[in-house]
């Protein structure tokens, strides 16, 4: 039986979650079909957002990284790190190398806020903090000084919560996480007192989930403010839907409960503040050779419904501003892009040309398809659906209908480019590393690498 050849380009939840689909979809047909996955990575590491994603102190999120281990150590399934789309390898090679080819890979661009100032010494977009304080390879150790002692977020998510909680509670706390040590070290020595988290509507707007709100809450040493008013869910709303969505959904009630507690509570004088402000919208990051405050207009839902500026203007002052009000997909070389949408146009996982007819053997997964909705979960429904339509064309009945595969091309291509990818087995050496400096520094199970460099020299030793 002919063995159907898959490239899944992206080693996060979406790429991972698509090689499981692909070996246990097609063991299930009638007869079975034969496949081999090889999951391709630009990082040398795998688990993409699930490794440089999920905070350093959500240990039970990081622990889904536990479970797409046990993907990639299937027979059938093969890690190719330190290979880029667009690199080493183009998007004709893939098509020529094997009979499909899946694009997964994430949607890890900040969108901007589209303001004055935005550009400004000590404005950042959030991921590229996030970044960081998760070790990725793309990002110094040392690209973060936290010399801020006030802080304003925009944003009212989890990656916004997340990046709050970070910079607001006591780094002792993390010594026992794997986040690395020069960033440990950095955390240890920030200035930053105050955390302002900013939202356009209203808390029952709010997209942060109620368990990660409510661990604001309990963090030691911490007072949480509410700006004043501006708990209540009807204040700036004409219409009374925001109190509406009270009624129908349990996590805006979840939301509102633990906003509304704190609103009412007298701040016990901690030495950290975190302040929860609603109803503003970013106007101006201000300063001229760094960032000084960030002006923010009064917004309210009119009576049509509509979401608008009161012309009341405040400025939070603030020497770092972190924006996070959404993330986009960044276009892949030669694959088809949909620029409003920032995603690849496509039928059920299948990829669409100019005339929006499928493109023959190409598919996409993830939020690079849908968009960045849903957790990190949704991924394996998102990837059933692509792989059910992968099979449907390339493997009906069971026979193997593919495209031009020849067993080991993709070996023999990157080998005459002098380029060597990093196997699996060369991250396990990087995963032993982590442990034993972990070890070395007394910090819990596992402490990152702290550059590229030194993964990329633990990939290639002999330990």
């Amino acid at each position: 039986m002919a063995t159907l050849s898959v490239a899944v380009v992206g080693s996060g939840p979406a790429g991972l979650y698509t090689a499981e689909a692909l070996v246990k979809q097609a063991a299930a047909l009638d007869p079975p079909c034969q496949v081999a996955v090889d999951v391709l990575d630009r990082l040398p590491t795998p688990y993409g957002l699930v490794r440089y994603g999920v905070a350093p102190d959500h240990p039970s999120i990081k622990s889904i990284a536990e479970y797409l281990r046990g993907v990639l150590e299937r027979d059938d399934v093969r890690f190719l790190g330190g290979v880029r789309l667009g690199g080493e390898v183009t998007r004709e090679d893939l098509l020529g190398c094997y009979d499909a080819v899946v694009y997964a890979t994430g949607a890890m661009r900040d969108r901007r806020m589209g303001i004055e100032g935005e550009d400004l010494p000590g404005s950042y977009a959030a991921t590229d903090f996030v970044n960081w304080y998760c070790g990725h390879p793309d990002t110094e150790s040392g690209s973060f000084s936290l010399d801020a002692e006030s802080v304003a977020v925009v944003g009212v998510g989890n990656v916004a919560v997340d990046v709050a909680r970070i910079l607001i509670r006591d780094p002792e706390e993390l010594r026992h996480t794997d986040v690395p040590q020069p960033v440990l070290e950095t955390l240890m020595a920030s200035k930053v007192r105050e955390v302002h988290v900013i939202g356009r509507r209203g808390s029952a707007q709010a997209k942060f989930t109620t368990k990660e709100l409510r661990e604001l809450g309990e963090l030691a040493g911490v007072d949480i403010v509410v700006g004043a008013g501006e708990a209540a869910p009807e204040a700036f709303d004409a219409t009374g839907g925001s109190a509406g969505l009270a009624g129908s959904d349990r996590r805006v009630r979840g939301n509102l409960a633990v906003i509304g507690g704190w609103a009412a509570r007298v701040p016990a004088g901690h030495p950290r503040r975190l302040v929860l402000r609603f109803w503003l919208r970013p106007v101006r990051v201000e300063g001229t050779g760094h960032v000084t405050g960030l002006t923010v207009e009064r917004t309210r839902i009119d009576e049509n419904g509509t979401l608008a500026g009161t012309g009341e203007l405040e400025t939070i002052p603030a020497q770092m501003v972190l924006r996070s009000v959404g993330y986009q997909s960044v276009p892949l070389p030669e694959v088809p892009f949909d620029e409003r949408s920032h995603t690849v146009p496509n039928a059920e996982g299948r990829v669409l040309g100019p005339d929006g007819a499928p493109l023959p053997r190409e598919y996409v997964a993830g939020w690079l398809k849908r968009g960045p909705t849903g957790v990190i979960g949704t991924n394996k429904s998102d990837a059933a659906q692509t792989v059910r339509a992968l099979l449907a064309d390339l493997c009906p009945d069971g026979v193997r209908a593919g495209g031009p595969a020849t067993a080991g091309a993709l070996e023999a291509l990157l080998a005459g480019r002098a380029v060597a990818p990093v196997s699996y087995t060369d991250w396990l050496k990087v995963e032993r590393a982590e442990a034993e400096l972990a070890a070395a520094l007394g910090r819990g199970a596992r402490v990152k690498l702290p550059s590229r460099e030194d993964i990329d020299a633990r990939c290639r030793g002999e330990s």
